[in-house]
């Protein structure tokens, strides 16, 4: 990210079209060893950024720093127009708020159905009626296509199933942002792609601004190149993205803590870098 890039952004981020997320100059170690070092990146309103990555390579930690489970040593840190570096535990509950992040487990209750699941931070965190609560749940659940297994329980439901769930729990409270750790990891392409079209839906039909952690490249590509359009009588599509759309997603390649490629995905597949080239082969 060019430094003008991000001093432009940071003037103007109560401003409408600004930044959702902001990095600047972000820095962060556990003793000896560098996990993020100086990382500079935006995410624009309903865009997707998606960050690719070797193991311990710091994806995921830069989620974390973003949901505050992790303080920077260094650097600025903006989401939804807070500056949450600076913010405690207590600040942070608001802008958790408007913050979804699925796992690469899912991390359901065993316990709950499915309906009460997808509805658990609403029944449990506001003061929403019951039947506009369950009205929410089924909602998002015909979203997905899950609407017929609401009352069952996690463990009759397939991996993907459980995945897609997780994911309905997350937008049932309207998040702007949602945070993706490794959601297709351990799945098989035909189930991945189903959790992957749920990413490209939530993106182009309800606003959701995204950032993709992932090292499944045939993931990350199908999430960059495709697009959901909805019919006339509602149906629901996913077709490959123009290329303004394409344009809309853009990748972060890290190499041990740093970032070593910013782009859309035409341009990462062009890249002449050697170890780019290596991660892709």
């Amino acid at each position: 990210m060019q430094a003008r890039e991000i001093a432009a952004a940071k003037t103007a981020l109560d401003q409408p079209g600004a930044p959702i997320v902001l990095f600047d100059h972000v820095q962060l170690a556990f003793d000896e060893r560098v996990v993020l070092r100086d990382m500079s990146f935006t995410l624009l309103k309903g865009h997707t950024k998606i960050i690719l990555g070797a193991s311990g390579s710091g994806k995921s930690t830069a989620l974390k720093i973003i949901t505050g489970l992790l303080k920077s040593d260094a650097g600025v840190v903006w989401v939804n127009g807070q500056r949450v570096d600076q913010l405690g535990e207590r600040e942070m509950m608001s802008v958790r708020a408007d913050l979804g992040m699925i796992f690469q487990e899912g991390a359901l209750f065993d316990s709950l159905t499915v309906r009460e699941n997808v509805g658990y931070k609403l029944y449990e965190e506001t003061d929403m009626p019951v039947d506009e609560v369950d009205r929410r749940v089924a909602e998002v659940l015909g979203f997905i296509g899950l609407a017929e297994q609401v009352d069952k329980m996690p463990s009759e439901l397939s991996g993907g199933q459980r995945r897609r769930v997780a994911i309905a729990r997350a937008m049932a409270f309207k998040p702007t942002i949602l945070l993706y750790d490794e959601a297709t990891t351990g799945l098989d392409p035909i189930t991945a792609i189903t959790v992957d079209d749920e990413i490209v839906k939530l993106r182009d039909l309800e606003g959701v601004s995204s950032i993709v952690v992932t090292h499944q490249l045939r993931d990350a590509f199908y999430v960059a190149t495709h697009m959901a359009v909805r019919a006339a009588d509602g149906t629901v599509r996913i077709v490959d993205a123009t290329p303004e759309k394409e344009r809309e997603a853009e990748f972060i390649m890290l190499r041990e803590g740093v970032i070593v490629f910013e782009g859309d995905a035409d341009s990462l597949r062009r890249s002449a870098d050697p170890y780019i080239q290596t991660f892709l082969s």
